[in-house]
């Protein structure tokens, strides 16, 4: 090979270099961009819940005065605040609804991946359709029902519509229960195991990661909520009031001015909890999530 190959073969080698670098250069200032946008409202949120002043303060990002009284204010309750009754609420809301939710999707799930019937792929299909529409879509048809069976202002009402439609939500776990060895249950058969004790006994220990990220799945939808919480426990007493309906209370024109503080304090402590869940069962959270992507 000549020296004017080499060259030309060098200079395309360090073209090459030079074109992959900056394109990783400018994937990571844009990944970094999207990470400081994602987290700029989440520092305002923290650091606003630590002003001293206890309405909206639209003049700086930071507060003037900082102080963590308001998060002493917003656990003591008042006429107003009864954040410690709300967090109650929400949390013994979203147990049940975890409970009812993760029962309805694995067995769902379990019966769509293993069992044969007549019906089965046009059940699946139509789960596929029905979760192509926005659940608000059913509010009115959903709040009228309710009032019909006394269940509107309730908390039964709300965890009958969290949990009601859970089961359409099957198809990470079925995919999943995809992976379970045949062989294992085959086995159970011939032994005179039927699908329940199949289901139990041999299924649900070897699928810890699915039931993790199903746990997190259904605690989640009532814990974040705010639509359907609000519309079915908007006439009721304050009491009642899950975090996400009391918290937007205090945002009513006569009451910002001296709970919007207040408001960003009980954002914080309602994020907490959760946050602390996923961090520990993140392993078997990704683990479900990728594990039942593989055939779902």
């Amino acid at each position: 090979m000549s020296h004017k190959n080499k060259d030309s073969v060098q200079s395309a080698l360090r073209a090459g270099r030079i074109k992959k670098g900056s394109r990783i250069v400018l994937h990571n200032a844009f990944i970094a961009l999207l990470c400081v946008i994602w987290l700029i409202p989440i520092v305002w949120l923290v650091c606003t819940s630590f002003s001293a002043y206890p309405g909206m303060n639209t003049s700086t990002f930071f507060p003037k005065e900082w102080s963590a009284v308001h998060y002493a204010k917003l656990l003591t309750s008042d006429s107003v605040n009864q954040f410690p009754t709300w967090f109650w609420n929400t949390f013994r809301i979203a147990c049940f609804t975890c409970v009812i939710s993760t029962a309805f999707v694995l067995m769902v799930a379990y019966a769509m991946s293993v069992m044969r019937f007549r019906a089965r792929k046009g059940l699946m299909n139509f789960a596929v359709l029905l979760n192509l529409f926005p659940g608000m879509l059913s509010m009115i048809a959903v709040y009228f029902t309710l009032k019909t069976f006394g269940l509107t202002n309730s908390h039964v009402g709300l965890i009958l519509v969290y949990s009601a439609s859970s089961g359409l939500g099957y198809l990470i776990a079925k995919g999943f229960f995809d992976t379970v060895s045949r062989s294992l249950c085959e086995a159970a058969r011939l032994d005179g195991c039927n699908e329940a004790l199949i289901f139990l006994k041999i299924v649900m220990p070897t699928s810890k990661p699915i039931i993790v990220y199903t746990v997190i799945s259904s605690f989640l939808t009532p814990w974040m909520d705010f639509v359907f919480a609000k519309m079915i426990l908007n006439a009721g007493i304050s009491a009642n009031y899950t975090v996400a309906v009391g918290l937007y209370k205090m945002l009513e024109k006569s009451l910002i001015n001296s709970y919007f503080t207040q408001f960003c304090c009980g954002g914080v402590l309602v994020s907490i909890p959760i946050s602390i869940l996923f961090f520990i069962m993140q392993k078997f959270y990704v683990e479900g999530v990728t594990n039942g992507a593989v055939k779902g």
